[in-house]
């Protein structure tokens, strides 16, 4: 059962920001910023600046996005150290297979322009070209290119594969993750191997955000339903990255951190699941 203490499934607190420690000795800040759907140029960059203003020391964008150049720009100009920041990007799946892959690395990090990736991503296990992307993978890392690799929407039979066939195991398993969608099977599967659990939409798009469980535990604790639900997964263990080009938003997201919930409000969130998704359910892949 989850605790009611504040994040304590995490191992690293530098004042209010808070990191996980990745199976590879990399710290990683468990509250990010996602950039998906953020135009590239002016709104990504503000998007990026506030957010770092704000305390956020993760920013997760990907080559499907477009603004990888935007983040990098914003990072750069943000007056923050490079190493107090972490940026993540991911392989796009028509990039996948071998000697794609290592092209389209070379065109994020250039876009970037922000030295080693913190964190890279494939983006989808796409069927036939998986495996031979994860070398590549393996091969950035051990050449210094990435601090750290891993997989986005990998479900348990994608991960045991790549585990059975690879010597490196994922740093992060990026996927949608929520009170509607607890994939509970995966986030046990991913801790007893060492993988940290990744939430990308985790406010369920604003979907699900007026359902009466997470509003009552919102008024009870005089905070939004988006914080209630991002709390929720930070409690379990869950790296979360919302996304927002919205400054009060961008805000009211980073102050999930200083707060907790229940073990009874824990269990009654987690009794929300329904197999909602916003996005494509990875278990039709092969």
């Amino acid at each position: 059962m989850a605790s009611s203490k504040p994040l304590p499934l995490f191992d690293l607190v530098r004042g209010r920001e808070v990191r996980t420690v990745l199976n590879n000795g990399v710290s990683m800040p468990v509250l990010g910023l996602g950039v998906w759907q953020a135009p590239p140029g002016r709104a990504t960059r503000e998007a990026v600046q506030l957010a770092i203003e704000a305390g956020y020391r993760l920013i997760d964008t990907a080559a499907l996005y477009r603004n990888e150049a935007s983040v990098g720009e914003a990072v750069r100009q943000s007056g923050v150290r490079r190493e107090e920041l972490f940026v993540t990007t991911k392989l796009w799946n028509d990039d996948q297979g071998e000697e794609s892959a290592r092209r389209a690395f070379e065109r994020s990090r250039r876009l970037l322009d922000l030295g080693p990736v913190d964190l890279y991503l494939l983006h989808w296990p796409v069927t036939g070209k998986r495996l031979a992307s994860w070398k590549v993978l393996e091969r950035l890392l051990r050449d210094g290119e990435c601090r750290s690799i891993g997989v986005s929407n990998f479900t348990v039979a994608h991960l045991s594969e790549l585990l059975d066939r690879s010597g490196i195991v994922p740093a992060v398993n990026q996927v949608e993750f929520s009170p509607f969608l607890f994939q509970r099977d995966l986030l046990e599967y991913c801790r007893n191997h060492g993988i940290q659990l990744e939430a990308y939409a985790p406010l369920t798009r604003g979907e699900k955000l007026a359902d009466p469980v997470v509003v009552r535990i919102a008024q009870r604790h005089g905070r939004s339903p988006a914080q209630v639900v991002l709390r929720w997964g930070l409690q379990h263990g869950v790296v979360e990255i919302p996304k927002s080009i919205h400054r009060e938003r961008i805000v009211e997201n980073f102050a999930s951190l200083d707060f907790g919930l229940a073990p009874t409000e824990m269990a009654a969130l987690d009794g929300l699941h329904a197999g909602f998704r916003t996005t494509w359910d990875p278990s039709g892949w092969p």
